[in-house]
């Protein structure tokens, strides 16, 4: 039995784990096993940690055997995207000039992980800097599509898509600026959730250790997984305030009402750009079996949909512009060549610019405010075409535009600091494709109760063995 323990998820082990009907010392070695026989394929986890693991999975089973108090996720084996600390090993960034930078503790989201008694079994990949949604890394290589060889596996969590897509982990830790919690998820057939921003803490020990005004807004931590009660799980066990980080609040994060149905927005072709009419009729079966399961479905677009596209770019490119010369230091070519398609596409403001560019985020906030209020999640494509073959985004100035185009329907939450969770909507050309539920802010459960009602009816894709 101990060879298919891989197939299971997170939740169903760590109780097949306390019943004692399999020990953690099996499930890790199941699960290095299958790192064994699929990574070489995909380069997914690129740094294992087999000696610790085994150490760690003797002491959880030895917890059991003395009839201690376990935690969520006692024994079960999770890995970790390279730009997380987690202690003993380097944080680095997917890049050479980072190779050595050894954290001395865990960021609060591994500490959390561990409390709960998950062990942590492997690094995953990730572009330099997290800043290209395809997985290609000038210390590690590139990371390939388990579903489809020689695509892209999304970015920038792609290794923990991946890796959790075919077996190698249950769960994973990742981080989301601009999708790469919700972009692999779709490319590699997973669940997801971008949680709001204040919800999950975030902290590192290598310099820079201070987040830029717009990774304040932006970015965010958070967990993956094959399932959505799996991310659920993981997602109540790194959220809340943390010393370490004063941005992450005690807030009170809402469920979808239990006394009326889900009210759902779907926007199957959202504005801004093409859609494949495979990922749009996706999601409209998706709309159907939404309303077939009780919610009271519409079509309806927030009026600023396309202006919160701009802004989002806007805001993150003129960072990134004031800190070229840093990264031109350390990226690799191909991360360098998306950036400086990106600024031809937005072009530099001066500071009355940016300063319109704050203000008029804020007038765009609140009227997704009131659209989220009229409506509980709006459900679009988390892209809105399959994964493309890996080198797409940097082949030229029109296919960067294209990608750009492509992942726009992600975007609107980070500007907005929403939450947005993914789960599988189908199959399209021989790929996963998502379906992405966005919600008010803090309304992260109720983004996870639609994207689990549309589970149910739908029902889950991996693991997956990698394809040619």
């Amino acid at each position: 039995m101990s060879t298919e323990l891989w197939r299971h998820g997170a939740l169903e082990l760590a109780g097949m784990i306390a019943r004692r009907e399999v020990s953690s010392r099996e499930v890790v070695e199941a699960h290095l096993a299958r790192i064994d026989e699929v990574n070489p394929r995909l380069n997914a986890v690129v740094r294992r940690l087999d000696d610790e693991a085994r150490r760690a999975a003797d002491a959880a089973d030895a917890a059991v055997a003395a009839g201690s108090a376990l935690g969520r996720f006692h024994g079960v084996p999770i890995t970790v995207k390279e730009n997380i600390d987690l202690a003993g090993t380097p944080t680095t960034h997917a890049m050479p000039a980072l190779a050595d930078a050894v954290a001395d503790r865990d960021a609060p989201v591994v500490e959390r992980m561990r409390a709960a008694g998950a062990i942590p079994i492997g690094r995953t990949n990730l572009p330099d800097l997290g800043l290209r949604v395809f997985t290609e890394s000038s210390l590690h290589g590139i990371t390939d599509n388990p579903w489809k060889s020689g695509h892209t596996c999304g970015g920038s969590s792609g290794g923990e898509g991946a890796a959790i897509a075919s077996g190698m982990s249950p769960l994973g830790l990742g981080n989301d600026i601009g999708g790469s919690l919700r972009n692999p998820a779709h490319c590699c057939g997973i669940a997801s959730i971008k949680p709001s921003t204040g919800v999950v803490p975030s902290a590192t020990v290598i310099p820079p250790e201070d987040s830029s005004i717009v990774g304040q807004l932006m970015s965010v931590e958070g967990v993956m997984a094959r399932s959505v009660a799996d991310v659920r799980a993981g997602f109540a066990t790194v959220a809340g305030p943390h010393v370490r980080d004063p941005l992450a609040l005690p807030v009170v994060l809402a469920d979808a009402p239990a006394d009326r149905p889900l009210r759902v927005a779907v926007v199957a072709s959202p504005p801004g750009g093409d859609t494949h009419a495979g990922v749009a009729d996706a999601i409209r079966r998706a709309a159907d079996a939404l309303a077939d399961a009780g919610a009271d479905v519409v079509e309806a677009v927030p009026e600023t949909y396309e202006e919160a596209l701009g802004l989002w770019a806007q805001m993150l490119m003129e960072e990134l512009r004031v800190q070229l010369p840093l990264l031109e230091m350390v990226m690799g070519a191909g991360g360098l060549t998306f950036l400086s398609f990106a600024a031809e596409r937005f072009p530099a403001l001066d500071w009355a610019g940016l300063s319109g560019v704050f203000a008029a985020r804020h007038r765009v906030e609140k009227q997704w405010h009131r659209f989220l209020t009229d409506h509980d999640v709006l459900l679009t494509p988390v892209w809105t075409r399959p994964a493309p073959p890996h080198g797409f985004d940097i082949g030229s100035y029109e296919s960067a535009v294209e990608v750009l185009e492509a992942m726009r329907p992600v975007l609107p939450a980070n500007l907005l600091g929403l939450p947005a969770a993914v789960t599988p909507a189908g199959i399209v050309d021989g790929l996963p494709v998502g379906a992405q539920f966005t919600a008010r802010r803090f309304s992260d459960l109720t983004a996870l109760t639609a994207a689990g009602l549309l589970e149910q009816r739908l029902g889950t894709l991996t693991p997956v063995d990698p394809r040619t």
